[in-house]
């Protein structure tokens, strides 16, 4: 079977008048930049688009703030005319110019965690996480016939005054995936010290629905996930079951010495003399007690006049 070839675009060749007005590009880009902003003279090309006799000159841009920008001027000659013409003066960003990123919507700019307390985000019409309540009618994924009762409960109750939309396959299935790959996981790092899963735990209230299966809520307040949600085989060392036997700490034996005897001064402080040991001032210092006794006595009792 024969095959057509296609025809190859045609290459438009740089026009040597165009490319030869140097000055009048740079008094373009001049003309729409502030002064100094305009620098060397990068080159020119042909405008592959634009036609024949179409050529664009690049200038460097020296302004603050815009490093790896161009001026572009692109300079037009219509068919036997000797002088081409200005078309457009812009400035452009080149291969390393520093850029924002593609603007994008709000609705996908958002990261868990932007959201704060006094925010407020409009209504998604759209949200493929949320069904309309007439629609979550399925009993519960777990199969569990205490489970299926309250799916038929909580689905009348939407049905009737509830919710208009409640969380849908698919929203339930993405909070799994990011609830069980982040912190309320499985034992990591965090819950190296949990003895046992808080599904054995106590303090561990499970949720309702499709989420039974897999999470719960940990209701101790010494738990550091207090009031999160946690899968079944997360752990923390608040586990209820603990076998942890707080023991008291050991007490030095009291250092009481029963032989030692420590010399008491009854009297006037003996200072002794410059070398003396400290048991030598001891026995000064008892010396001096008696010796000064008798006249202390006499001295604090009045003689007694015995007229009367």
């Amino acid at each position: 079977m024969a095959t057509t070839a296609r025809p190859r675009a045609r290459r438009v060749v740089k026009d040597a008048v165009g490319a030869a007005a140097v000055d009048l590009a740079h008094a373009a880009a001049r003309d729409v930049a502030l002064p100094g902003e305009v620098g060397e003279h990068l080159g020119s090309a042909a405008d592959q688009g634009g036609g024949e006799r179409v050529v664009v000159h690049h200038f460097a841009c020296t302004a603050p703030g815009y490093r790896g920008w161009v001026w572009s001027v692109t300079l037009a000659r219509a068919p036997r005319a000797k002088v081409p013409t200005v078309s457009e003066a812009v400035l452009l960003p080149d291969d390393q110019a520093v850029i924002a990123p593609e603007w994008l919507p709000w609705s996908q700019r958002l990261r868990p965690g932007d959201v704060g307390r006094t925010d407020t985000l409009p209504r998604l019409h759209d949200d493929a996480r949320l069904v309309q309540g007439y629609e979550s009618l399925e009993a519960d994924e777990s199969g569990g016939a205490d489970d299926a009762g309250d799916a038929d409960a909580a689905a009348l109750w939407e049905l009737g005054t509830g919710r208009a939309r409640v969380l849908g396959p698919e929203g339930r299935r993405d909070a799994a995936m990011r609830w069980y790959g982040g912190a309320q996981g499985p034992v990591t790092g965090k819950g190296a010290a949990s003895v046992s899963p808080c599904a054995t735990c106590g303090f561990f209230v499970p949720l309702a629905g499709a989420m039974r299966a897999v999470f719960g809520v940990c209701a101790n307040d010494w738990s550091p996930d207090d009031g999160h949600v946690v899968a079944r085989d997360h752990g923390c060392g608040a586990h209820s079951e603990s076998d942890v036997v707080i023991e008291p700490a050991p007490l030095p034996e009291p250092l009481v010495d029963d032989d030692a005897v420590e010399p008491v001064s009854l009297g006037r402080p003996a200072r002794g003399e410059p070398g003396q040991s400290p048991e030598q001032v001891a026995e000064a210092a008892a010396a001096s007690v008696g010796e000064e006794a008798p006249d202390a006595v006499a001295a604090a009792v009045p003689p007694v006049d015995p007229t009367g």
